[in-house]
């Protein structure tokens, strides 16, 4: 299941901004007994580097990685950790 997830998120980022770099990591096996994980929604920590982040402040970053993911949000993801660098920054 957790390979399907990340597939599934990896999918959904590549797609949207065409990352140099793509990191996830299934962080969902911290967080056993974790009352978020009751509902079977995984926990991720993802890495992105892109060209579509140029002159987006973090935030604007994060929103529009979650904006990416909203349809997984409901479905997958309980918690996502994000790191959105743009090219220049690595």
């Amino acid at each position: 299941m957790s390979g399907d997830r990340q597939s599934r998120i990896s999918a959904e980022l590549q797609e949207r901004f065409n990352p140099t770099e793509l990191l996830i990591k299934d962080q969902s096996q911290l967080h056993a007994g974790h009352e978020g994980a009751k509902d079977g929604k995984g926990h991720f920590d993802v890495t992105i580097v892109s060209s579509a982040f140029e002159g987006q402040n973090r935030i604007q970053r994060h929103r529009m990685v979650y904006d990416a993911l909203t349809q997984l949000l409901q479905t997958d993801i309980h918690a996502l950790r994000i790191k959105a660098f743009t090219p220049s920054e690595r």
